[in-house]
């Protein structure tokens, strides 16, 4: 048998149709984890993924401990141990630098991973083949099969190409979950549409060697300027991989149709040429040009419910707006798709897919309501200055802002952190 790792390189399907109890479009974070569990709970799943593994996908590599939390549940353990682990983060702003562990909590380990996401999903979606999802790679979904699915009357299914000789199947299914990414193909065809109120992100990584490539801390720079020396919303980041590369990016938060027509490029090189340079970060040690794309944050794409489907991670907006963190969210919204989906099966009852929505307000409503309005305010240089310059001068309140923003709050304490968030959650409840 295959190690989990290792990722089947099927025959591509031939047949005019095709069927299942459960298509899964995209082997991506949200899209895999939701086929592992459904295949682990004795699902009938295809999980199709429109290139082919090893892929490369534009992201800044990191896995917090809500992600490898996720991970672990799926029993990579041995997959992990063989990437870089680190400890916690490297914060720079304003002259300032702090060094700030991962918090404890008792869900979640006290360490992440860099991992390429290349290498990640191949994993993960290895792993859900050996839990008995069959993956067809090189195979794209193009259109959904049902006659009215734009207007709700249900799924039934996808039309796929395979990219390999364009050959075409009808997959028709019971259940489809919809993980094709951020502006999903398939979600716009269903009338999936982003809510502009809640900001969105922006961000451009790439690849350098450094000698710091084995360094215990991810660095996090929060005060990223343009060539005009202009502080901008958004921060900047060195993650080392372990195997003498770094990632190297930047996120830039558009808030109101604000800060759209900045050019990612060109902050990118500024921040290169303005990180510290002991990384050793140049056109010399760049590994390729930078990639790109946009990050839909706080449930802004819906509806993520229809009579036979259900839209996960990306393509249902499940990113942190506090950080632009959104593997963690992926693997966990593709695990809630996969209870509800197989709580409908239990059941024999499409309505119960409308459990999903509930368990995503339920997890994410009122935090990703808060850091929406958060960031929002942090769209303003003025404002964002003047909170990060304060945080910077106390490692107590970073400790706490750290411990809100990548969503690690304790039920079981009442610290400062905890207390400062539900004040500010009593609040938020109040209003729409």
């Amino acid at each position: 048998m295959a190690s989990p790792s290792a990722v089947t390189e099927h025959v591509a399907p031939k047949p005019a149709k095709a069927s299942c109890e459960v298509l899964v479009i995209g082997a991506g974070p949200s899209g895999a984890s939701a086929a592992y569990w459904l295949a682990e709970a004795g699902h009938d799943v295809i999980l199709i993924e429109k290139k082919h593994f090893p892929r490369e996908k534009t992201c800044g590599d990191g896995l917090t401990p809500r992600a490898v939390r996720q991970l672990l549940d799926m029993d990579l353990a041995d997959d992990l141990s063989s990437h870089h682990r680190f400890d916690g983060l490297r914060c720079l702003a304003f002259g300032k630098e702090l060094l700030l562990d991962w918090p404890r909590h008792p869900d979640y380990p006290s360490y992440g991973y860099v991992i390429t996401r290349a290498e990640l999903d191949a994993i993960v979606a290895a792993r859900a083949e050996k839990a008995g999802a069959t993956l067809w790679q090189g195979v794209e979904a193009i259109a959904p099969l049902g006659e009215h699915a734009s207007s709700g009357g249900g799924m039934k299914g996808a039309l796929v190409k395979n990219h390999d000789d364009n050959h075409t199947t009808e997959v028709h299914a019971s259940y489809v979950v919809v993980a094709d990414g951020a502006n999903s193909r398939i979600g716009r065809a269903l009338g999936a549409t982003r809510k502009r109120s809640v900001p969105l992100g922006l961000a451009l990584r790439g690849y350098y060697t450094s000698p710091r490539s084995e360094e215990p801390y991810i660095e996090s720079h929060l005060d990223i300027r343009d060539r005009d020396g202009t502080v901008v919303p958004g921060y900047g980041w060195v993650f080392p991989l372990g195997d003498g590369r770094v990632n190297v990016g930047i996120g830039l938060l558009c808030t109101e149709g604000h800060w759209r027509n900045v050019n990612t490029t060109k902050l990118m090189e500024t921040f290169v040429d303005y990180a510290p340079a002991s990384w050793c970060l140049s056109d010399e040690s760049a590994c390729g040009a930078p990639t790109g794309g946009k990050l839909p944050m706080g449930l802004s794409v819906g509806p993520r419910v229809g009579t036979d489907y259900l839209l996960v991670g990306d393509a249902g907006g499940s990113i942190n707006p506090f950080n632009g963190e959104g593997i963690a969210y992926g693997y966990e919204t593709g695990r809630l798709a996969a209870t509800t989906i197989s709580e409908a099966i239990a059941v024999g009852d499409t309505r119960a897919l409308l459990h999903y929505e509930n368990g995503l307000q339920d997890a994410y409503g009122l935090y990703f309501k808060i850091a929406s309005a958060f960031m929002r305010l942090m769209g303003r240089p003025d404002a964002m200055r003047r909170v990060v310059g304060t945080g910077m001068y106390s490692r107590t309140l970073m400790e706490w802002i750290m411990r809100i923003m990548t969503n690690m709050l304790r039920e079981d304490e009442k610290g400062p952190a905890e207390l400062a968030y539900r004040a500010v959650a009593k609040v938020a409840r109040a209003f729409p």
